[in-house]
C-alpha cells in the first residue's frame, strides 16, 4: 500500500505529465481535480474556486469533483475566502468548529485550501479539498498540494 507521500509523489507527475503544454486555465483546473480525487479515497470534494474578474474580492466556484458546491464565496468568509484573504494554506481539522464555516455540503468534517497564483504572483484560484473524516490533513497533505499548485498556471493565461 502507498504512503501519503508516495502517493503525492505519483499523482504529481502524472498531473505534470497531463497538463504540460496544455494553455487552458480550466483544463488544467479540471485534471488535477480528477486526478486528485482518483488518488486519495478519503477526498470528498476536491476542486477550485476561482478569483471572478469581475469581481476580484469573490470567489467563483470552478472546475471540481464532487457534491455540489457553493456557488460564490467572499474572501474573508468561510475556509476558501479566509485562504484568499490571506493567500496561505488553511488547514482545518473540523469544519464545524471554524467560526464562519460555509456549509456548501454538511457532510465535510475536515478541509484543507491552498491557494492557487498566476506566474506574476496574484492569487488566480483556491483549491479546496474537502474530507468527511475529522481531522484528515496534516502538514503532508500541505505539502503536497502546495507543491502541485505551485507551477499550475505557469505560462497560462487566466
Amino acid at each position: 500500500m502507498e504512503t501519503k507521500a508516495e502517493i503525492y509523489s505519483r499523482v504529481g507527475k502524472e498531473i505534470a505529465a497531463v497538463i504540460e503544454g496544455e494553455s487552458s486555465a480550466t483544463a488544467r483546473y479540471a485534471s488535477v481535480a480528477c486526478l486528485l480525487n482518483l488518488a486519495f479515497e478519503d477526498f470528498f470534494w476536491t476542486g477550485f474556486y476561482i478569483v471572478d474578474p469581475l469581481k476580484p474580492n469573490e470567489l467563483v466556484v470552478g472546475p471540481y469533483q464532487g457534491t455540489l458546491g457553493c456557488l460564490r464565496i467572499p474572501f474573508g468568509r468561510g475556509v476558501c475566502g479566509i485562504t484568499a484573504q490571506k493567500r496561505e494554506t488553511v488547514i482545518v481539522d473540523d469544519v464545524h468548529a471554524f467560526p464562519g464555516h460555509i456549509a456548501c455540503d454538511s457532510q465535510t468534517n475536515s478541509e484543507i485550501v491552498v491557494p492557487v497564483f498566476n506566474e506574476v504572483g496574484e492569487l488566480a484560484a483556491v483549491l479546496d479539498v474537502d474530507s468527511t473524516k475529522l481531522k484528515n490533513f496534516d502538514i503532508m497533505d500541505k505539502a503536497g498540494l502546495e507543491a502541485i499548485c505551485e507551477n499550475l498556471l505557469i505560462g497560462v493565461k487566466t
